[in-house]
């Protein structure tokens, strides 16, 4: 099981265990392969990756636009790259990621906050113009037993701000890569079509109408489990294994309005209810719920991998 450093009522979630193998440590760091290979690449020289690709040498002028773009000097470094007619073109909306244990689950952070950024405003790159809102197709809920209990189903659920969402922590396995995520939402706004039957506190409550609620403070952690392939251009592409998710939510608000019959003492007795017993609601809501969101998220994420290289998430020389 993995923890995270940020404090949440979301149930933790069990990251596969993976046999680690012994390394004895050894002094002269700077004689490690893999530091060998990630001066060389910084500096321009010639060099191999760990999977024997040879690596020519870039000319000094191009090591020239690295160091002005390194120091923000980006005009200079665009009239460099124009001058020359030779320059790396890096996705604006990631931030490529060192393999470096000490440093990756805070890059992978800060990355995959910078790709959210930009998912609000749409990546004509990616195919992914509008990312809200997240549309869930129906969830049913039922609250007592026999021919009077209460039954509710919503459809044509649609969630707005979930884009709003920041990622607090990652932890990460690059050689199983395996993740989890912690992400925190400032308020997320629904609406849907809602039906129901039965007796809810001694008011029959059969009809239908429009729901609405808004949840504020939501945390959720996500874990999923990937699987990499070669794509058509050499490259390495993830698929989603496995996929989990568990949330919460500090603060609930929710309602009916325009019940189908207009029957107004059914309304107030259902938002009365309602109101009472958010938590509890959303207690019996949450399994349907979490089973539609991980599926959605996978989907998500299925389609952002397959058009994202592993290359241009984590740097693997």
């Amino acid at each position: 099981m993995i923890s995270s450093s940020d404090e949440s009522d979301a149930e933790p979630i069990q990251m596969e265990e993976r046999k680690m193998k012994s390394r004895k440590r050894t002094r002269n760091p700077q004689d490690y392969a893999q530091n060998i290979r990630k001066l060389k690449r910084n500096s321009g020289e010639e060099y191999e990756t760990k999977n024997s690709k040879h690596i020519a040498p870039i000319c000094a002028t191009l090591r020239q636009v690295r160091t002005l773009a390194a120091t923000n000097n980006f005009l200079l470094a665009i009239n460099a790259c124009l001058i020359t007619n030779i320059c790396y073109i890096t996705a604006y909306y990631l931030q490529q990621c060192p393999r470096d244990e000490q440093y990756i689950n805070e890059c992978l952070r800060d990355s995959g906050n910078k790709l959210v950024h930009y998912l609000r405003q749409g990546i004509p790159e990616l195919e992914m113009y509008e990312i809200e809102p997240v549309d869930i197709d129906e969830i049913g809920i039922s609250l007592g037993s026999g021919p009077d209990g209460y039954r509710a189903l919503f459809r044509n659920i649609q969630a707005f701000g979930v884009s709003n969402l920041t990622i607090t922590n990652v932890r990460s396995d690059l050689e199983s890569l395996q993740f989890q995520l912690t992400c925190e939402i400032p308020r997320i706004k629904v609406r849907a079509q809602y039906r129901s039957s039965g007796v809810l506190i001694l008011v029959k409550a059969s009809g239908a109408g429009e729901y609405w609620g808004e949840y504020e403070g939501v945390k959720s952690k996500m874990y999923f489990k990937a699987a990499p392939h070669e794509g058509p251009d050499g490259r390495t592409y993830l698929t989603t294994e496995q996929v989990k998710m568990d949330f919460n939510v500090k603060d609930i608000q929710m309602g009916v309005d325009n019940i189908a019959n207009g029957n107004s003492v059914i309304q107030a007795a259902l938002n009365l209810f309602i109101n009472s017993n958010a938590q509890e609601l959303l207690k019996e809501m949450k399994p349907a719920l979490r089973t539609k969101l991980t599926l959605v998220m996978r989907n998500f994420m299925d389609r952002l991998f397959a058009r994202i290289p592993l290359e241009e998430w984590i740097n693997l020389d």
